[in-house]
C-alpha cells in the first residue's frame, strides 16, 4: 500500500473514531456549535484519537530501529525487556517520586527503559547467537526476570494492583491534559528519520560501520535512547501494547525491504492505522463497552510472532 493511500486510510479511520462513542454527533452538532458535543468531541475523543496516532506511529518506528540496530526481525522493544523495565521504572517512580508529577515519572521510566534496553543488547554483543531465534527468547527472559522484581516490589508496597492496570493498554481513561507527554514522541520520530541512513549502516555491524566513517556507539546510543525514551512515554500515558513494534516492522518489510529511510514513514503510518483500527475494533466488539486494545493488539502480535517463529524453523 502507497504512502498516499495509508494517509488517506488514516483520514478517513480517524473520522469513524470521533464519531464513535455513547454521545451521538452530528453535523448539525458541528455547525451550530453545539457546547456540549463540542466538549466530548475536543476533550476526550480527539486527545484519545491523537494519543492513538501517535503511539501506534511511535512504537512502531521504535520496533524498527531495534530490528535494525540488533540485526534481528524478532527482536523488539516487548522482546527486549524495553517494555517490562519501563513498567518497573514506573513502579519504583510512583512509590518514591510521586510528587515529581508526569515529568518526573517519564525521567524515571525513560532511565529504567534505557537500563533494561542496554543490559539486553550488551547480552546480545557478549554472546555469540548463531540462530536469530534466541535473541528474542533471551530478551523474554530477561523482562520476566524484571516483571518478577516488579511484582515483588509491587507486593511489598501494596500496588499489585497498579502494576497490573500499567501492563494492560488501554486509551480508556484519556482526555486533555492527560496524554500530551506523548507529543515527545514527534521530535524523537523526525530525529529517527534524519539519522536513518546511519542506523541503515549500523545495522551492518561495527566493522562495517566504522570502514563507512560513522560512530558505531554514537549511532546505537541514540536508538537505544529514542527507544527507551517513546517506551517510557507510552508506558506512562497509556500502559503496555504488546507485540505492536514486532509485527508492524515485519509486515512493512516484506513490501519495502529493509532501507530504513524508505520504509521508516510507511512504518509510522501502518502502525497508526493498524493501531487505530483495533482501537475501533475494541470500542464496537462490545459496545457500548469496550476491551483493552492490549488484549486485540497482543493477540494478533501473538499470532504473527508465532508464524515468524515457525518461519525461523523454531516451532
Amino acid at each position: 500500500m502507497k504512502t498516499r493511500h495509508l494517509v488517506l486510510l488514516l483520514l478517513f479511520l480517524s473520522g469513524v473514531s470521533l464519531y464513535i462513542g455513547n454521545i451521538q454527533i452530528t453535523w448539525d452538532d458541528l455547525i451550530t456549535w453545539n457546547q456540549e458535543k463540542m466538549d466530548v468531541l475536543l476533550l476526550t475523543r480527539l486527545p484519545r484519537l491523537l494519543s492513538v496516532i501517535l503511539t501506534g506511529a511511535a512504537m512502531s518506528v521504535c520496533g524498527l530501529i531495534m530490528q535494525q540496530i540488533s540485526q534481528n526481525r524478532l527482536v523488539s522493544p516487548t522482546t527486549g525487556a524495553s517494555v517490562d523495565s519501563a513498567s518497573l521504572g514506573l513502579l519504583v517512580a510512583t512509590i518514591y517520586f510521586s510528587s515529581m508529577g508526569y515529568m518526573g515519572s517519564l525521567v524515571v521510566t525513560a532511565v529504567f527503559a534505557l537500563a533494561g534496553t542496554f543490559t539486553f543488547i550488551l547480552i546480545l554483543r557478549k554472546v555469540q547467537i548463531r540462530n536469530m531465534v534466541l535473541a528474542p527468547l533471551i530478551g523474554l527472559m530477561l523482562g520476566g526476570v524484571i516483571q518478577a522484581m516488579a511484582t515483588f516490589l509491587a507486593y511489598r508496597f501494596d500496588m499489585v494492583q497498579s502494576l497490573n492496570a500499567w501492563m494492560i493498554g488501554s486509551f480508556t481513561w484519556i482526555t486533555k491534559g492527560r496524554y500530551e507527554l506523548l507529543y515527545i514522541c514527534v521530535p524523537l520520530v523526525i530525529i529517527a528519520f534524519v539519522y536513518a541512513n546511519r542506523f541503515t549502516i549500523a545495522g551492518m555491524g561495527e566493522d562495517m560501520s566504522t570502514n563507512l566513517g560513522v560512530s558505531y556507539a554514537r549511532i546505537m546510543n541514540l536508538g537505544l535512547a529514542i527507544v527507551s525514551l517513546v517506551t517510557a512515554s507510552v508506558i506512562v500515558i497509556v500502559g503496555a501494547i504488546p507485540f505492536l513494534d514486532l509485527v508492524i516492522p515485519n509486515l512493512v518489510s516484506l513490501y519495502k525491504g529493509d532501507h530504513l529511510k524508505r520504509t521508516l514513514w510507511g512504518t509510522a503510518l501502518f502502525g497508526a492505522v493498524f493501531l487505530l483500527v483495533c482501537d475501533i475494533f475494541s470500542r464496537l466488539v462490545i459496545y457500548p463497552y469496550e476491551i483493552p486494545i492490549s488484549l486485540t493488539v497482543g493477540s494478533i502480535g501473538c499470532f504473527v510472532f508465532l508464524t515468524l517463529l515457525m518461519k525461523k524453523g523454531a516451532v
